[in-house]
């Protein structure tokens, strides 16, 4: 099969701003001198009407160990089985840890397909400086990841509402305490077959919007893909749910800037203060994660020339104001795990904000939805989409 990785375009060296000081001069792993260890017995493959998201695995992971002393050690593809880790672990203990999400689709052809998988390289990259582990090539990784997924191809659902999901993580494993850089790491990848994000599936997604808890803040690591960003907000999640809401709205600052949901990035498509039609989603600014499925309903909309796309930002009293006027068509949220997800409730102070929803899924949201999909899954011919 193709090499993913020439498929796309990956520097040729890291820039500065993505370099890493843990190690001077730090050499990546190579994906050529992957070891493959295939397991011996092979699980079944689940049923995936009622598939749970990321509760059953593949057969196989990918782990590459880093060490100070000896550098990045040859990658391992293997049977999938539990880690083994030390209990001053840095990643239990500061939370060390960082993770990307991403996708494999099973097209008509019976081709298997990444959606533009460098971008979750290169922000993982950035994930890595922030936390202060080790720098690597972007380019070798997504080759060892497209070796993984060769190997359990057959765990790519046989459908076009359902995907492989691919989970590459990255963990301090300092087996001492003290908050400092670690001087050993490890990064792996693990794969789940999954459907829907949301149990719902594509209905209109209820959200709650409070200024109580605080998702990021400018200098913070709004912007990375940490674990310590998710597991903090999940206080606030349960408190949605008690609330009748799925997820939560993160607001910011005595204005209450909107900014993103739980595990999507918000768009809004209104008719703007100035009378035009826009499609609008809040700035990258540092507290907002920078999300491939973002960057690509950017550029597919602005391609289109139909109506104004900006990247500003939004409060809740605009929202407000512009619903009582009559001036917003539709509200969604996008993402790896849900691609993109109507929005048609906000509770917010106490008042439900209805948004306009025609049927399940608004105009817009099904046309980006289709044109999306029609590139993961190989049904339009498209350089984002690369073969596995």
């Amino acid at each position: 099969m193709a090499s993913v990785a020439s498929a796309t375009s990956a520097p040729s060296s890291h820039s500065k701003e993505l370099e890493n000081n843990v190690a001077d001069n730090a050499s990546s792993f190579k994906a050529a001198d992957t070891v493959t260890q295939l397991a011996k017995t092979h699980k079944p493959k689940p049923d995936l009407d009622g598939l749970m998201f990321g509760t059953v695995f593949t057969d196989h992971m990918l782990t590459i160990k880093w060490s100070l002393e000896e550098g990045w050690q040859n990658p391992h593809i293997q049977p999938f089985g539990n880690l083994s880790i030390h209990p001053g672990c840095s990643a239990l203990h500061y939370a060390i840890q960082l993770f990307e999400g991403m996708k494999a689709y099973r097209g008509p052809d019976n081709k298997v397909r990444l959606f533009r998988p460098m971008m979750n390289m290169k922000r993982m990259q950035k994930s890595a400086h922030r936390a202060c582990l080790p720098s690597f090539d972007a380019a070798e990784l997504l080759e060892c990841i497209r070796k993984l997924v060769e190997v359990d191809q057959d765990w790519v659902p046989h459908s076009d509402s359902a995907s492989l999901y691919i989970r590459p993580t990255f963990l301090g494993t300092e087996p001492t305490l003290g908050v400092k850089k670690p001087s050993s790491a490890l990064l792996f990848v693990i794969l789940s077959p999954v459907g829907s994000y949301f149990s719902t599936g594509a209905k209109p997604v209820s959200l709650w919007a409070d200024s109580k808890y605080i998702r990021a803040w400018r200098g913070g690591t709004g912007d990375c893909k940490m674990g310590g960003n998710y597991g903090a907000s999940i206080y606030a999640q349960y408190e949605a749910v008690d609330y009748g809401c799925q997820q939560v709205l993160w607001l910011y600052g005595d204005n209450h800037q909107i900014t993103e949901v739980g595990t999507m990035n918000l768009f809004l498509y209104w008719i703007n203060e100035k009378g035009e039609e826009e499609l609008a989603t809040p700035p990258l600014d540092g507290i907002i994660l920078p999300g491939v499925t973002r960057q690509s309903i950017l550029e597919l909309a602005r391609k289109w020339g139909e109506f104004k796309v900006s990247e500003r930002y939004l409060t809740m009293a605009d929202l407000q104001q512009a619903l009582e006027e009559n001036r917003v068509r539709e509200m969604f949220g996008s993402g790896t795990a849900c691609v993109v997800s109507p929005v048609g409730r906000i509770l917010y102070q106490g008042e439900n904000l209805h948004i306009p929803c025609e049927g399940s899924l608004p105009p817009l949201t099904s046309r980006l939805l289709k044109e999306l999909t029609d590139i993961q899954y190989g049904r339009t011919p498209s350089d984002w989409s690369c073969v596995v």
